[in-house]
């Protein structure tokens, strides 16, 4: 059961104004009768992780928050909002229910949404801060989610799969992760017309497809070039052309690229021309990178060398940069064109490292050049200097 003395004005003053270094509040007493030092400091810390992640639940009075562990694997704002623009409906089941950060977002598209969390703690906290933000068309169940789905139909059933196991730790493979998604895919289908599924990032497209059936939708979410979720869409009526759409928000810019599963390309191969251009991580990890070639008629540098470049400038999911100058990668040539100290460095298809280029070459870090160490179509290591477009 939470506290309730957690909601006292007194109380929720001194969450939301200390300033006090965390560490120090361990060995205090708390000024609180009915609320123990701990519960206070669970509340400040939790609190302080959602600042940036959910700015919603930071900037509210009188929300609970949970252990920091119950936060990490919650959805961000931005991955959320986006989460629940891509399914709409009556009814919805939220069966790895949480904190509740996508249950609130899915209840603006759905009348009713029900939020199954078999931690009671977790869904009493989630319950208590619906009511807060009076989402009243949420109900809160403290069981197990799949079993409580299989036994009536839904428009849309979600799932996020815990990737701590029991016995192996944290997981990658969803037939590790709890619920176990494979196993009882046939089933959740037969229980509602639309299942969407979020993954670790670190989960292989080609190991998820596998594991999975009727997949309709693959959506791979960045945000600011980091790769957050990827989201699974199945329906019963999936076609064949299962679509991957790629998607990294940035400011003030929300950079796409979409293609379908099976979807074949040929690349053209070049020198480096005027322009360079370096795709998002979204891209990067949907492995689309003849069809980058093709679609947005482009060349790349070299098969593996995931680079492009033309001689006009175009609008590219991703990096744009202009080349000031291509140096081979040898000393004599390096020694001559490295004039300045301080610069950007990347490697793309390059046998060392970035912290050993810049030891050896006494480079560091930051500033307005931007230095690619590449390997060129025609199998020569080469260095490419660049500025941002």
């Amino acid at each position: 059961m939470i506290n309730t003395a957690l909601l006292d004005i007194e109380v929720q003053n001194f969450i939301r104004t200390i300033h006090a270094d965390i560490s120090a509040l361990v060995f205090s007493k708390s000024p609180f009768e009915r609320v123990t030092m701990q519960e206070l400091i669970q509340q400040i810390e939790s609190r302080e992780k959602t600042k940036k992640k959910l700015p919603t639940w930071f900037k509210t009075p009188n929300i609970l928050f949970p252990p920091k562990l119950n936060l990490e694997q919650t959805s961000s704002e931005i991955t959320a909002k986006y989460k629940a623009s891509l399914v709409h409906g009556k009814t919805l089941a939220d069966i790895t229910g949480g904190f509740g950060v996508d249950s609130f977002f899915f209840s603006s598209n759905f009348s009713k949404v029900h939020h199954f969390e078999i931690n009671l703690e977790l869904s009493e906290i989630a319950n208590h801060n619906f009511k807060v933000f009076e989402k009243t068309n949420i109900e809160c169940f403290s069981e197990d989610g799949l079993s409580a789905v299989l036994k009536t139909t839904y428009d849309v059933v979600y799932v996020d799969p815990s990737r701590r196991h029991d016995s192996k730790g944290k997981v990658f493979f969803l037939k590790d992760c709890q619920p176990n998604i494979p196993e009882n895919i046939s089933d959740l289908l037969n229980h509602c017309d639309q299942f969407l599924l979020k993954t670790s990032p670190m989960l292989d497209l080609s190991v998820g497809f596998n594991e999975l059936q009727n997949v309709s939708e693959i959506h791979i979410v960045a945000v600011d070039n980091e790769v957050k979720e990827l989201l699974w869409l199945l329906k019963k009526d999936a076609s064949d052309e299962t679509k991957i759409k790629t998607i990294n928000f940035t400011k003030p810019d929300t950079e796409t690229f979409d293609f379908k599963w099976n979807e074949t390309a040929r690349a053209a191969y070049s020198l480096p021309q005027k322009y360079l251009y370096e795709p998002n991580a979204a891209i990067l990890k949907s492995g689309a990178f003849e069809l980058v070639s093709e679609k947005l008629n482009l060349n790349k540098l070299h098969k593996n060398t995931h680079l492009y470049t033309s001689e006009i400038l175009i609008d590219f999911p991703g990096r744009s940069f202009m080349v000031e100058q291509v140096i081979p990668y040898s000393k004599s040539a390096m020694r001559s064109a490295l004039s300045f100290k301080k610069a950007n460095i990347a490697i793309r298809n390059f046998p060392e490292s970035v912290a050993l280029l810049r030891k050896k070459w006494k480079i560091t870090d930051g500033g307005d050049v931007y230095l690619f160490f590449v390997t060129n179509l025609e199998g020569k290591k080469e260095m490419i200097i660049c500025s941002k477009v």
